[in-house]
């Protein structure tokens, strides 16, 4: 998976929009204005996801790429350095 990719499937979900609201590389994904992904587009690809707290913890278990949220809520947020060790299907 690559950033394009990753713009792709977000944008393909109904009511997402795109944007930076925060600086001009902190790519975010919104759905009913909650963010739900975010991605810098700048460095090294990795994604921020939320996810339902058990949920992250078992993904962080099971994965060596997949670590608590990085300067987010580590609770809801996971954060994924994607590689072969993890499939797409996983991040979609």
């Amino acid at each position: 998976m690559n950033i394009e990719e990753l713009r792709n499937y977000c944008l393909s979900k109904p009511g997402v929009t795109e944007g930076f609201p925060f600086d001009e590389t902190t790519l975010v994904f919104k759905v009913m204005d909650k963010m739900f992904a975010l991605t810098d587009t700048h460095s090294e690809f990795s994604i921020n996801l939320k996810c339902d707290p058990q949920k992250a913890i078992e993904l962080r278990e099971h994965y060596p790429t997949v670590k608590p949220g990085y300067h987010m809520n580590k609770k809801h947020w996971n954060t994924i350095w994607p590689d072969d060790s993890i499939d797409d299907f996983l991040i979609y």
